[in-house]
């Protein structure tokens, strides 16, 4: 197979999917906490490069949907037919058993706090699952 015979309209989607649930997670849903957690004001966020920050962002959710989109290529070659259902548990999958265990260390070496470990775990838990989604119905 070769490494970028996937579908680009579905990467770049599920990509887009993946960056709208960050929106709502660190935005309505848990942003006031996340501040809270992480220690920053409103007023210190804005002084952040926005277009560095959301444009590697989107570079990195890219990156993790190509992943996924030659994953599920790479089962299709081999015979295999995944059902929406598999998609969308290999998505939360990954997220589950290689994102949350790899931040959760870091976040134990850098002694952070368990809420933070939270907020986190759950926005790649829905990351990933919105990803798989896409992936799914966009092979």
């Amino acid at each position: 197979m070769n490494l970028f015979d996937v579908n680009w309209i579905g990467v770049v989607l599920a990509a887009l999917g993946g960056f709208v649930v960050g929106g709502i997670w660190y935005g309505p849903v848990m942003g006031k906490k996340w501040m809270g957690a992480v220690g920053l004001t409103e007023e210190q966020i804005k002084e952040g490069s926005m277009g560095l920050i959301y444009g590697g962002a989107f570079a990195f959710s890219l990156v993790a949907s190509w992943t996924l989109a030659h994953t599920f290529q790479s089962y299709a070659d081999l015979g295999a037919d995944l059902s929406v259902f598999a998609k969308v548990m290999t998505s939360f999958g990954v997220a589950l058993g290689f994102i949350v265990p790899a931040i959760g260390t870091n976040y134990l070496f850098s002694q952070k706090n368990k809420t933070l470990f939270f907020i986190d775990a759950g926005y790649w838990l829905l990351f990933y699952t919105a990803m798989g989604l896409v992936h799914a119905y966009l092979p």
